[in-house]
């Protein structure tokens, strides 16, 4: 029996180390590109253009969600996106795995999601080995601005994440999290429905 050749594209999807100087790879990020520079080079008003193109490049999409410009990623293909889904500006997506996200998320400006890793030793980063892990992010989730996700991290439902926050080990459900390196701060209880800002309650 013949041992089976995985592409490039292949092993990129199956977690394995890949060189993304590949032609097929290539060939895909310059699509990618030129879809998100047309997206991002649209003047304002042109909103239904604008997520024509989104929904042509991303491999799920449901009827509401709305992407700020400018964004960009890598494949597009391998994102995912719930409804009621916002990004505000600056959102970067390396999509080398697939990227997945939940039902009403927010997510502030300039916010990294990074399924893309390199090697350690400087040896088989020369050779352009790289390797990508898949990224999920439940339902209700908002994320501040400035924060970093990485490779293999999934973050639960319901879920708020400080601004300037690095995640590096995944975060549970129904809990505020914050810091380089995230951790989980507290709980979200259903006491926190009164208030909309620290003590603020509703109505006041």
């Amino acid at each position: 029996m013949e041992p089976i050749i995985l592409t490039e594209k292949q092993k990129m999807l199956a977690g394995k180390a890949y060189q993304a100087g590949d032609a097929e790879l290539s060939k895909e990020r310059l699509k990618a590109r030129e879809v998100t520079f047309e997206f991002n080079n649209l003047a304002p008003k042109f909103i239904k253009q604008r997520k024509s193109l989104l929904k042509g490049l991303f491999g799920k999409t449901e009827s509401m969600f709305y992407v700020e410009p400018p964004f960009r990623c890598d494949y597009g293909y391998n994102i995912e996106i719930g409804d009621n889904f916002y990004a505000n500006f600056n959102l970067v997506i390396l999509d080398c795995a697939k990227v997945s996200i939940g039902n009403s998320v927010f997510i502030a400006p300039n916010v990294s999601i990074y399924t893309a890793g390199h090697p350690i030793h400087s040896h088989l980063r020369d050779m352009e080995h790289e390797w990508a892990q898949e990224i999920t992010i439940g339902n209700s989730v908002w994320i501040g601005g400035n924060v970093v996700i990485n490779p293999g991290v999934t973050i639960g439902s319901n879920v708020v994440i400080g601004s300037g926050s690095i995640i590096t080990r995944s975060i549970p459900d129904n809990v505020f999290a914050a810091g380089n390196p995230c951790r989980v701060i507290r709980q979200i209880t259903d006491e926190d429905k009164e208030f909309y800002y620290k003590d603020f309650k509703l109505g006041e």
